[in-house]
């Protein structure tokens, strides 16, 4: 039998990020009722793969195992191309324990200028994963390509929005708009997928 979403009225989200949180919740367009991770106190595990999928997969596992609910989780983060991919999976753990994003984004700011001549090119990933509390599992991937800005501009997003921007685009992710953003982002391209897959 494939898997649906239809039937299902609660979802969790399994994140402490209030920010990632509001933005899924607006990419569901109301069909939950929605409640966290954080919100119900359980424990973040560990991310030790190394994908995004891989990461989304075990956080969405977890938390439909501890909850016994279904559970949607996302791991996203940002990459850049003169960094080698960097910080990619490590984009959370950058930010340290406190999550602090403008230390992570200084970081990557300092390590690219470094560089001589470096390309201002990066993406963002997002990869989101469904799971039910019997174990069953789905997970796709969204991704968009732009480029960095320093310093970085807006305090709209969160994470690493302020030093990224779509190619010719006047704005930053910072900047937008959260409908523009929602509607041209990573999230809503791996959310597209998911729809597809789901409901």
């Amino acid at each position: 039998m494939a898997l649906t979403l239809s039937g299902v009225t609660r979802l969790l989200l399994a994140t402490h990020n209030p920010g990632k949180a509001r933005e899924i919740a607006a990419l569901l367009d109301g069909r939950f009722e929605i409640v966290t991770a954080g919100e119900l106190g359980l424990p973040e595990p560990e991310e030790t793969e190394a994908t995004f999928v891989g990461n989304a997969v075990l956080k969405a596992r977890a938390a439909a195992a501890a909850s016994g609910a279904v559970a949607l989780a996302d791991d996203s983060g940002l990459s850049v191309a003169a960094l080698g991919g960097a910080p990619g999976v490590l984009s959370a753990r950058w930010a340290g324990e406190f999550k602090d994003f403008a230390a992570a984004m200084a970081r990557v700011e300092a390590e690219w200028r470094a560089l001589a001549a470096p390309d201002r090119s990066a993406w963002f990933t997002c990869a989101l994963a469904v799971a039910w509390p019997a174990g069953a599992c789905v997970a796709v991937e969204g991704r968009v390509d732009g480029e960095l800005v320093f310093p970085g501009r807006g305090g709209r997003g969160f994470g690493y929005d302020p030093i990224f921007r779509l190619p010719d685009a006047e704005l930053t992710f910072g900047e937008m708009d959260p409908d523009v953003k929602h509607a041209v982002g990573h999230r809503a391209a791996a959310f597209s997928k998911l729809k597809a897959a789901l409901f």
